[in-house]
C-alpha cells in the first residue's frame, strides 16, 4: 500500500485562520510564572502513593512529621564507666 500524500485539502485548519496573524504579538510562556506560583502539586512515587488512601491521609502524615521535627532534643546523658 502506498502512503497517502498529504495535501492542502487534508489540513483541518481553515484558510481564514492564518496562524501568523493570530499569533502576532503573542508571548511564549506569558503566564508560566503565575501558574507555577499558584501550583503546589507534588507527585508521589507509586510505592509511597499505595500507603495513603487519600490526600487527607498524606496531609495528616506530613503534619505529624512536622510536629516530630520541632520536638526539642533532651539533654545528652553522659555514661560513666
Amino acid at each position: 500500500m502506498k502512503k497517502k500524500l498529504r495535501n492542502e485539502m487534508d489540513d483541518e485548519l481553515r484558510q481564514e485562520y492564518n496562524l501568523k496573524e493570530l499569533l502576532k504579538g503573542a508571548t511564549r510562556g506569558k503566564y508560566a510564572a503565575r501558574y507555577r506560583a499558584g501550583t503546589n502539586l507534588v507527585l508521589l512515587d507509586p510505592d509511597v502513593a499505595k500507603a495513603f488512601p487519600n490526600e487527607q491521609a498524606v496531609n495528616e502524615a506530613l503534619r505529624l512529621v512536622l510536629r516530630l521535627t520541632t520536638i526539642p532534643e533532651s539533654k545528652k546523658r553522659t555514661v560513666r564507666v
